[in-house]
């Protein structure tokens, strides 16, 4: 999958705003070329709630275990819900899990290395392996957002 692709299938779903930070926009410089995917129907960024989704193109500070520096890497970052976490980690968000998979592994699903004790699923480069279990994670997590969006209106 190419980020263009993710983009374009999350972009796709019905009220979701895309962000991708530029310069000259007003956002920080960190976020330049990263892509933010929030469920917001009215088409305003929502200022109480994060995104549902993230592409990530490069370290933050404290996030490197991915290795983002490499050339065409990236990392698809998704609230997906404790559910879906403890399907594909076999364990709690909040529990402490011995790290069986290197961060940086390209193609497969694994706890996001900052905010995993959050719940949050992570995939580099997502391939072949991953394809269908990426579509279903952002489909999950974008009907969750969607869900806490209409509970609260």
């Amino acid at each position: 999958m190419t980020m263009d692709e993710i983009i374009s299938f999350v972009g796709g779903l019905d009220g979701v705003l895309t962000l991708r930070p530029t310069p000259g926009d007003g956002s920080p410089e960190i976020g330049w070329g990263d892509t933010f995917f929030y469920y917001a129907p009215d088409g305003v960024t929502p200022t109480a709630t994060q995104p549902f989704t993230t592409i990530v193109i490069k370290n933050y500070p404290g996030d490197q275990a991915s290795r983002l520096d490499r050339p065409d890497t990236f990392r698809v970052n998704i609230s997906a819900g404790k559910e879906a976490f403890i399907r594909w980690t076999g364990h709690a968000p909040r529990e402490s899990a011995p790290t069986e998979v290197d961060p940086s592994t390209a193609d497969t699903v694994l706890a996001h290395p900052v905010y995993g004790t959050v719940g949050w699923l992570a995939v580099v480069n997502p391939g072949p392996r991953t394809e269908v279990a990426t579509r279903e994670l952002l489909h999950t997590a974008y009907h969750l957002a969607r869900s806490r969006y209409e509970r609260r209106t």
